[in-house]
């Protein structure tokens, strides 16, 4: 009878160990040496001293545990926690002699209740490191990877969302700008950070990082997972607009049309996914002057110069093109500084042969030329000079025609638009979506993890 009974216990040890490993990710081995740890703590403060000798030994397979207390023989016993004296050795074994480790078996069932509590509580705090442990090593690994997930929570200034074993954090300014979130919904979320701190493991995901536009095509187009086909930048206002360059060697390839798709399927499930961005995709080239007139796009680019120096470019358009290249409120020319790491700036042919540039003289005197307009137009507002902003609604203003307006400022002498590279930084912040950053540092991460825990 008392066969069966730790036949049963046994199994059940093992099952509790296959469980842990199963749910949270915490090996046999982890726990089984979280559990000698902790006997052996419990062991030494309730029955020895802190300096004392002692071993445990636990069986994998039959859940057996074996506790061994280990004493050095001395002559003069100074601390009888981990010293014997020869006779009370030889009392033991005649075979002993100084120097000599005494190893006595001591049964676990000299554990008292106090002592298997102790146990319980250091096992516990042991299992939760561990678990921490893997969690987030799981995790780093996902780093800057997309993660499908459901909305377990939203709040005012952030939404919780289950990746599996724990949830992530997705604040308010890391959500697409219109998107509604509902709870229990699916939402395919970029992990933008993975942390480790004192309470746990802490993990950040984003809609809004340009990383979550190219790994969702790398997921609907298979050129670009396995390498065929390959993103060289991306650049994106989340929620409006991005741009991303595409290149590959393979002549038999074009890659826009692989990003596409058949009858634009591609393309359009990525869009749908980002709650209606539009999305231009454009060929790369390593040749800078081809590749900024691509970055325009869809506005047709005359004529670009370089100025290698100043790492700054010089595009001019047909004077039908200046509202197309530059975009609503600047967009399209700030995507296309993104996107090739060239400042730029743009001008109509009426404009340039106002001011007298040769784009016909010698490369010296085109950089100087360059250099000159980026001077002059150092403290030019990047759009706010053309109209003031403050005088109009945002929303009514999307419907506005603005190649009405360039006409109207053009009568009165005034430049519409001076879009440079300098001034995009600035002109972000004033267009800020009113977002307060302290939210972050409101959130109460304590209710965050009493939620999970």
């Amino acid at each position: 009878m008392a066969r069966k009974k730790v036949d049963a216990a046994t199994k059940a040890f093992i099952k509790a160990l296959d469980a842990l490993e199963e749910e949270r990710g915490i090996t046999k081995a982890t726990v089984l040496d979280a559990l000698k740890e902790a006997l052996e703590k419990s062991y030494k403060k309730n029955y020895l001293g802190p300096d004392s000798i002692v071993n445990v030994e636990i069986d994998e397979e039959t859940g057996k545990i074996r506790l061994f207390e280990i004493k050095h023989v001395v002559d003069d016993v100074m601390d009888e926690d981990y010293e014997l004296s020869e006779e009370e050795a030889k009392e033991i074994d005649p075979k002993y002699e100084v120097g000599d480790d005494v190893i006595t078996e001591v049964s676990p069932e000299v554990f008292g209740r106090l002592a298997a509590i102790q146990t319980k509580q250091i096992l516990r705090q042991k299992i939760r490191e561990a678990e921490k442990e893997a969690l987030y090593n799981e995790y780093v690994d996902k780093k800057d990877d997309i993660i499908t997930g459901i909305v377990d929570r939203v709040e005012e200034r952030f939404a919780i969302i289950n990746i599996g074993k724990t949830g992530a954090l997705l604040p308010l300014n890391a959500q697409i700008p219109g998107e509604v979130i509902n709870e229990g919904q699916h939402l395919k979320v970029y992990v933008s950070d993975v942390e480790k701190t004192t309470k746990g493991t802490h993990i950040g995901v984003s809609r809004t990082e340009p990383g979550l536009v190219k790994r969702l095509f790398e997921m609907e187009v298979p050129e670009i997972y396995d390498g065929t086909v390959e993103i060289k930048s991306v650049s994106r206002e989340p929620g409006e607009r991005s741009k991303i360059a595409v290149f590959t060697d393979n002549e038999d390839i074009d890659p826009i049309g692989a990003c596409v798709g058949p009858k634009g399927t591609r393309v359009r499930n990525v869009v749908t996914e980002l709650n209606g961005e539009m999305i231009d995709i454009i060929s790369w080239d390593e040749d800078p002057i081809t590749f900024i007139s691509n970055a325009l796009s869809p506005a047709q680019v005359a004529t670009v110069k370089i100025n290698e120096e100043e790492n700054s470019a010089l595009v001019v358009v047909p004077d039908n093109q200046l509202s197309l290249a530059i975009g609503k409120r600047g967009q399209n020319a700030r995507l296309a500084v993104r996107l090739t790491g060239w400042k730029i700036d743009i001008k109509s042919e009426s404009e340039i042969a106002e001011e007298g540039i040769d784009l016909d003289a010698d490369e010296a005197m085109n950089n100087e030329l360059l250099a000159a307009m980026e001077e002059t137009h150092q403290d030019d507002a990047l759009v706010a000079e053309s109209f003031d902003e403050e005088s109009f609604d945002e929303e009514e203003s999307i419907n506005v025609d603005i190649e009405a307006l360039r006409e109207e400022h053009e009568e009165e002498d005034t430049d519409y638009v001076k879009v440079i590279a300098e001034e995009d930084e600035a002109f972000e912040e004033e267009n800020e979506p009113e977002y307060d950053p302290k939210f972050d540092e409101d959130i109460d991460y304590d209710e965050y993890d009493k939620y999970y825990d």
